[in-house]
């Protein structure tokens, strides 16, 4: 028994001593180079599920590993680090927090507030919108983060049974904020989006709010959506979350000649999904918590509207008009997502084709931004006309972005997440392991694709439950791309519902930082996020699925196996002529 007692408190040092010994057998049973590099990818997956280490600090292991193996070299490991996906990520994340620096989201929250109306049904759709628009662009925690203390005033004048907004909540929700923040910058977005860090089952408030009774069905309802509207509002764009960058840099790595898929594509093909997702989110949760359909009450009646209408207003005056560092944010914001829809959008020649002959992407025009605003000034007070009371300033104006503020909230955890993952995928790859993989796989060309792709989905999206995002990401992308080369199926058609899956996570608090804030502020059970989640989860593997067999046939041809990634096939198959063969592993 005290073996077993030290055992569960020092088991992530088990797991630590013990994998690295019990996998030893497969690169010592036949030292080739996939032999070598699948040791790796098992370690770096196990310390990944399991959390044994830091997320990040398991995803520098290549740069350790792979040179010492044989596998790649030092160079090649490190090159794959900072790749143009994670400077795209780097510039679309410096452009989030100028976002948040001049609390401009919040603007943008209570405008869309007013205007989509005060019933509480509307204003749960209000929610969920608001939501869904601002985790497209910023992070899903700060989004979550901002919208829960304005759910929690609108619930109190609804009059529901939710835990009162003082001063103590506010520093429960800032606590709650900093550690899933914490868990996101050392594990994985975004957005984006989201990693398993440990809940805290209960926030700091007051304590006599602890012989409270738990939270009413609306609370629940309330809280539920905005952080299901946070994940899938994340998938709306590349720059979403950290999965979507992963399948970028993953699928340009595998199939550099592609052609098809870009920001532009992505948009045009997701944001119906996602639009599709949040309204069946909002009806779910209104059926199953607040009797939609079945005689539901709406619930405090014209007074509390009016009410809540006069304290969003409120809130939203307390802002003051626009300022000069908002709009500028603003205006840059709108011009960098022109940039990105507009570089090569297919159906007109993009503006980097007219300019040059060189392959321009997404993170140029976003660095470029990124650069605006630290040479573009937050105030024009240093303008002679602008002088107040004959007194200039004595400090030179701030820009639109500081590097304090960069470098303190930049997730650059997730930054090595992605590059350990892209640094794997190209590992994987040099030595033959991903190929050998997806050939002991072709046993699944006999499934008919809406099955296989089914199969995959739902694996995927139960997996994310209780596994980083990212990390499944990491492990599934690079073996399903060399899948769809050996069964001669179209590459999007299984990597990209996949990856749209890794973000499909409604059912546990540890699932995404959303989920673990709702949980954690509105007091809310396990069992009723898991009984609301699970529904969800079918339902959006179904959209994403109808989607693909439809408007994917249109847009991606997924019905032909591409000319781009026969091109793939053919240099890999002769480059793996000169690579020793995976013997340990053979039949």
């Amino acid at each position: 028994m005290a073996f077993v007692r030290i055992a569960m408190v020092h088991w992530k040092s088990l797991v630590l001593v013990l994998v690295p010994l019990l996998l030893l057998p497969i690169p010592l049973a036949s030292y080739t180079k996939a032999a070598r590099c699948g040791y790796v990818v098992l370690l770096m997956a196990i310390y990944w599920m399991t959390d044994a280490v830091p997320l990040p600090v398991t995803s520098l292991l290549p740069v350790a590993l792979f040179p010492l193996l044989g596998v790649l070299s030092t160079e090649e490991v490190c090159v794959a680090y900072l790749k143009e996906t994670n400077m795209m990520f780097i510039g679309g994340l410096a452009v989030a927090l100028a976002i948040e620096h001049c609390h401009l989201h919040e603007r943008i929250a209570l405008k869309v507030l007013l205007l989509v109306g005060t019933s509480p049904r509307l204003l749960m759709l209000g929610f969920m919108l608001t939501t869904m628009f601002l985790s497209m662009w910023i992070s899903n925690t700060a989004t979550t983060a901002m919208m829960a203390p304005i759910v929690a005033a609108v619930l109190k004048e609804l009059k529901m049974k939710s835990s009162p907004w003082g001063a103590s909540q506010k520093r429960s929700i800032t606590s709650i904020t900093d550690k899933v923040s914490a868990a996101e910058e050392g594990n994985a977005s975004s957005t984006m989006e989201t990693e398993k860090e440990p809940v805290p089952r209960k926030s700091s408030v007051d304590a006599d709010e602890e012989n409270h009774e738990g939270p009413s069905q609306e609370t629940i309802c309330y809280y539920l959506g905005i952080a299901y509207a946070a994940n899938i509002g994340g998938t709306g764009t590349v720059t979403g979350t950290g999965t979507n960058l992963t399948f970028m840099g993953i699928f340009e790595s595998l199939f550099p000649h592609a052609t098809g898929l870009n920001f532009a594509t992505w948009m045009i093909f997701n944001v119906p999904g996602m639009l599709i997702n949040i309204f069946l989110a909002w009806v779910w949760l209104q059926v199953l918590f607040m009797r939609l359909f079945r005689g539901g009450i709406e619930g405090g009646g014209p007074e509390a509207s009016k009410k809540i209408k006069e304290m969003i207003h409120h809130k939203y005056e307390q802002l003051g008009p626009m300022t000069f560092h908002e709009s500028s944010v603003l205006t840059l914001f709108i011009f960098l997502v022109l940039l990105w829809f507009f570089r090569s959008p297919q159906f007109i020649t993009g503006w980097a084709d007219i300019i040059t002959d060189i392959k321009i992407k997404d993170a140029t025009p976003a660095i470029f931004i990124v650069f605006l605003m630290y040479v573009l000034p937050a105030n024009l007070d240093f303008l002679p006309w602008t002088v107040k009371n004959g007194r200039r300033p004595r400090r030179a104006c701030p820009s639109l972005l500081t590097w304090k503020v960069l470098h303190e909230r930049l997730p650059w955890g997730l930054i090595l997440l992605l590059g350990g993952g892209f640094a794997m995928a190209k590992a994987c790859n040099e030595s033959g392991l991903s190929k050998w993989l997806g050939e002991q796989l072709v046993v699944l060309e006999v499934l008919p694709p809406w099955v296989l792709v089914s199969v995959i989905c739902l694996i995927t999206t139960f997996a994310t439950e209780v596994t980083s995002n990212t990390a499944i990401a990491n492990i599934f992308l690079p073996v399903l791309g060399e899948v769809s080369k050996v069964i001669h199926q179209h590459p999007l058609y299984l990597m990209m519902p996949t990856t749209l899956c890794c973000s499909y996570a409604f059912m546990l608090p540890v699932a995404t930082p959303p989920n673990a804030i709702v949980v954690a502020v509105s007091k809310m059970k396990t069992v009723d996020m898991m009984r609301a989640g699970i529904m969800m989860n079918f339902l959006c593997v179904f959209v994403i699925l109808i989607l693909f067999n439809t408007l994917g046939r249109v847009m991606f041809e997924i019905d032909s196996f591409p000319e781009w990634a026969e091109v793939a096939n053919s240099t890999e198959s002769i480059s793996s002529t000169s690579t020793d063969t995976p013997l340990f592993l053979s039949h």
